[in-house]
């Protein structure tokens, strides 16, 4: 169920962070304008509102996604494919502006990768090592910290400015070919139709 909040996202991404209107925001999320301003008083306040609500809103679709692969190397090919399709819809400066403009609002997506993203990749490593399809020589902890650092990687703007990269493709670069090699022959084979639709 998509949440009030959530429906500021697009605004946010089509306008621009500091430049979405306070009235286009209150229309998108179904309040006047006066409710938005006070239950937000400043655009910080509802940028981190909105992020956070978006945070939820990948769990739900991570649900719908484990419901529909069972294997841990589907699971992570579509963790993949769910992001390169948000990421699709993302303006390209969105992630610096984010960092640089609203601190609070870049600490929850921080919190998110630490917190939800870093114990899922791990669960996810292990159940594929015990089904045989990641190695089991791996070092999980490891493996968990290099993914999600390259995720941090990718959304620093120093080593990838988005003027210069498409987020998508660096995407793409970073974590397929990775997470290829991370599988065993049979984990491959599960994942090849998988990696060739990404």
């Amino acid at each position: 169920m998509r949440t009030s909040l959530e429906a500021a996202m697009p605004v946010l991404y089509q306008y621009g962070l500091r430049t979405a209107s306070d009235a286009k925001l209150a229309m998108a999320i179904d309040m006047s304008v006066t409710d938005l301003q006070a239950q937000y008083p400043s655009r910080e306040a509802l940028v981190s509102a909105a992020v956070l609500a978006d945070t939820e809103r990948q769990k739900r679709d991570h649900v719908a996604l484990y419901a529909e692969f069972s294997s841990a190397v589907e699971r992570l090919y579509g963790l993949l494919r769910l992001g390169l399709r948000d990421l699709a819809s993302i303006p390209a400066a969105f992630y610096s502006e984010l960092q640089n403009d609203f601190p609070s609002a870049w600490m929850v997506v921080v919190e998110h990768l630490n917190t939800y993203s870093a114990p899922q990749l791990q669960q996810l490593l292990n159940d594929g090592i015990r089904s045989r399809l990641f190695r089991s020589d791996i070092n999980i902890n490891l493996v968990t910290k290099v993914l999600i650092e390259q995720i941090n990687m990718m959304l620093n703007p120093v080593i990838f400015p988005p003027d210069r990269y498409n987020m998508a493709e660096v995407f793409r670069s970073i974590f397929l070919y990775y997470i290829r090699g991370l599988c065993t022959d049979e984990g491959a084979r599960v994942s090849a139709d998988h990696f060739a639709r990404i």
